[in-house]
């Protein structure tokens, strides 16, 4: 898996609007494209199931994609791992990769130390995966197939920033 470019950024927050414009105003991301309670098929945080109902912002910052995201309930999951619920904590959650081979790319990254904090599936059949490697980068890796659906969802938000006056900053998604 070498060369393996990170896609996207993610940060935990706890106001989407908030903080889409502090980091459009630190940064000229954007524009943001919300969606919110995200649905979701499954979800297993190291390995029982637990509910895991967030929202996020996805914008482009230059040549990566950023996220912003809330969770909204107070069960645990690799977000509350890193930033307990109710703690009013913020910052880098994971990096986000995409991989030819999810289940090959979790096993690999349990091998090298970095086991699989949580699995879940979006009602449109995305599988993503939080690794743990915070003991070797200081946050989780996001690993998820370039499925069709993924990467023309990556391009759209691309294809936004481009030539974008600043102007609707906030864009919610159906």
């Amino acid at each position: 898996m070498n060369g393996l470019p990170v896609r996207q950024l993610a940060y935990k927050v706890n106001d989407l609007e908030a903080a889409a414009a502090a980091h459009h105003r630190q940064f000229g991301s954007g524009p943001f494209f919300v969606a919110r309670h995200v649905a979701l098929a499954s979800s297993l945080h190291r390995g029982t199931a637990r509910a895991f109902d967030h929202s996020s912002a996805y914008g482009q910052w230059g040549a990566v994609m950023v996220e912003l995201v809330v969770q909204h309930n107070p069960d645990d999951s690799a977000l509350h791992e890193m930033f307990p619920y109710g703690s009013g904590a913020e910052g880098l959650h994971h990096a986000a990769l995409f991989v030819d081979d999810l289940a090959a790319a979790i096993a690999r990254f349990t091998s090298e130390g970095a086991p699989l904090a949580q699995l879940s599936v979006t009602q449109g059949g995305t599988a993503f995966a939080f690794v743990d490697t915070r003991a070797s980068l200081g946050h989780m890796l996001e690993l998820y197939e370039p499925a069709p659906q993924l990467t023309g969802f990556y391009d759209m938000v691309a294809t936004a920033a481009g030539g974008w006056d600043g102007r609707d900053l906030i864009r919610e998604l159906g």
